[in-house]
């Protein structure tokens, strides 16, 4: 009880401290803000006398520039009427600047760009004579200045001008001049009843004070106490909410190795450290390369093939984009010395805040492959003979890829999709606000989970989109363009120039749909762009698609197709695809200047 009584003690103390402290910095504050008003209206004063100075030199301008205009009428020789024209366009530019200045406000003037109502109407009334006068002046200005000069009889009725709006002139200026005057002596008055009631705010502030802060000390006590026992009732929600918060986790630990085990299954799926050490192999992983998962000190490129030529350039390309990430086909080699064929994606995420991995998703494209390298040994026979089976071995190609893709996709969508989403909406829900150290390990999970579904949602973008065999080519390539700018982060844009909604044979619509993704995807990892724009237009016999970028560009002249993994084969494809349907194919890029690829297309 002593400890609690010393306690509830220290908190009163404190809390009358403060009290004081808030009563005296309101005292405080009530002086700097009467000192801050007081001189902010002092400060507005100061452009008074500038106001009334300038205004008042327009009567003097004014004058001197009729004076000026009615000499001409007296002046005979050219010479002096240039000299007196030179001299009217300096008075006039003098007298329209102070004009505007006393509306508009001026920096260098030191005039301010506020008036008050009465000036504005006034100067409303004086804007017209004003302009008569500014108007009649430049006219006699510019005729003066015509080659040859013209006779003094074309200057009279522009001079009768000015002499006959001069004194209506004065006589609203002498008007405005008194305005401002009698508006400044406001100000000094509006300036002591200031004073007044500031005295009279900061007395009643004292009063305020000593009855709503000194008076009301003594029960703060009081309210101390019902703060200590809400308290209590707050510590032991928060014990209860610890025990819903471990079993929530218990329950997101579940789920993530549900999730691991159906990623084992559904997907040849693997982790492996940035130096190639294998982590976890997934089960279709292990079947196909016959490892085994105790062999934990294997290196990735060990596994994937014996033969030394292909371990190094596995291992070349997992140290190149360790960092940055990879995606594309390279050869391996099981141990009974089977060529297999691999579409891979490798993908960098963190386990953990210290720790980094490497995701491996990969799918068997060994069958595409052979199809792909029968095509070459075809190209040695004759011409005939040669595109029958190439449009043959093509349409394997593309039926093989299809159904491969197809198939993860579903399994991706139906499996891991689902889990992922689930997981993550499970996580969310969670209320980690007053559990510091828990909630940290929470938000870990999310962030790991959110990673996982990144990399999964890229190894699987490139699948059949079923908006291609639902709705056609038009919805497809609308999602694909959109997909992979929320992706990428770059600008991509679709626009269907001629609204086109023809639905199109399934095998065209696929090849034509494949060679656009190719085109885009080519543009964001080679291009350096940040605008991609595809336009779609159509006549009565021919689709056209037009993909350009702003990228740095290159010359098509100099291009080697290297068929490596980081896709060399892309635009052999692209050919080969365009080919398949009859169309034609166009490039067209040049350094530091972006590239287009135009597809055409034949309408039957």
């Amino acid at each position: 009880m002593t400890k609690s009584s010393n306690s509830l003690d220290q908190r009163t103390f404190d809390k009358l401290r403060r009290l004081y402290i808030i009563a005296l910095s309101t005292i405080a504050l009530s002086v700097i803000v009467s000192q801050i008003l007081i001189r902010a209206h002092l400060s507005g004063q100061e452009s008074d006398s500038k106001v009334i100075n300038v205004a008042g030199r327009q009567r003097m301008l004014s004058q001197k520039l009729t004076k000026e205009i009615v000499s001409l009428s007296a002046e005979t020789n050219q010479e002096n009427r240039l000299l007196l024209k030179n001299k009217i366009k300096e008075t006039l530019h003098i007298w329209e600047l102070s004009h505007n200045a006393l509306q508009n406000g001026h920096d260098s003037l030191g005039l301010p760009n506020k008036t008050s109502k009465n000036v504005s109407a006034k100067f409303s009334l004086l804007n017209p004579v004003f302009d008569t006068i500014s108007f009649a002046s430049k006219s006699i200005i510019k005729k003066i200045e015509n080659n040859p000069p013209l006779p003094l009889e074309f200057y009279l009725p522009d001079i009768d001008k000015v002499k006959a709006k001069e004194a209506y002139f004065l006589t609203m200026m002498d008007a405005i001049v008194n305005q401002y005057e009698n508006e400044a002596e406001a100000k000094v008055d509006w300036l002591r009843k200031l004073e007044f009631w500031l005295t009279s705010l900061t007395l009643l502030i004292l009063l305020g004070e000593f009855l709503f802060i000194f008076w009301p000390a003594a029960k703060s006590v009081k309210a101390v106490l019902a703060d200590l026992l809400s308290a209590e009732k707050k510590a032991k929600k928060m014990a209860f909410d610890a025990d819903e918060l471990s079993r929530s986790k218990e329950k997101s630990i579940k789920e993530l190795r549900a999730l691991n085990r159906v990623m084992d299954e559904t997907l040849l799926f693997a982790r492996i450290s940035p130096n190639g050490q294998v982590v976890h192999f997934g089960d279709k992983f292990s079947r196909l390369f016959k490892f085994s998962k105790f062999n934990e000190s294997a290196l990735f490129w060990n596994v994937l093939s014996r033969v030394e030529t292909e371990q190094l350039a596995i291992e070349e390309l997992i140290r190149k984009f360790k960092k940055t990430g990879w995606q594309g086909e390279f050869k391996a080699t099981a141990k009974e010395g089977r060529a297999i064929w691999l579409e891979m994606a490798v993908i960098p995420f963190n386990p953990t805040e210290d720790k980094s991995e490497l995701l491996i998703i990969a799918s068997d494209i060994t069958e595409r492959k052979i199809a792909q390298l029968e095509i070459n040994r075809l190209t040695e026979k004759s011409f005939e003979e040669q595109m029958n089976q190439q449009k043959i071995i093509s349409s394997k190609i593309i039926e093989n890829q299809e159904k491969e893709q197809n198939r993860i996709a579903k399994d991706v969508h139906d499996g891991i999709g689902q889990m992922l989403t689930g997981l993550k909406y499970n996580l969310e829900s969670i209320d980690t606000k007053d559990i510091a150290k828990a909630t940290s390990k929470i938000e870990h999970l999310k962030a790991l989970t959110t990673d996982i579904i990144k990399g999964v949602r890229t190894a699987t973008f490139n699948l059949t989109p079923p908006e291609l065999t639902d709705h056609g080519i038009v919805p497809a390539i609308t999602k694909l363009t959109f997909e992979l700018g929320k992706l990428t982060g770059k600008e991509i844009v679709f626009f269907n120039k001629t609204d086109f909604n023809q639905r199109l044979d399934s095998l065209a619509e696929i090849n034509i749909y494949r060679i656009t993704q190719e085109a885009i995807n080519n543009a964001i990892k080679y291009a350096e762009s940040t605008h991609i724009i595809v336009s779609l237009s159509h006549s009565k016999k021919l689709l056209s698609i037009v993909i350009d970028d702003n990228g740095k560009g290159f010359d098509p002249d100099k291009v080697k197709h290297v068929k490596t993994g980081d896709g060399g084969m892309g635009m052999t494809f692209m050919k080969e695809r365009i080919k398949y349907i009859d169309g034609r194919l166009f490039l067209t890029s040049e350094e530091g200047k972006g590239t287009r690829v135009t597809l055409n297309i034949p309408l039957n």
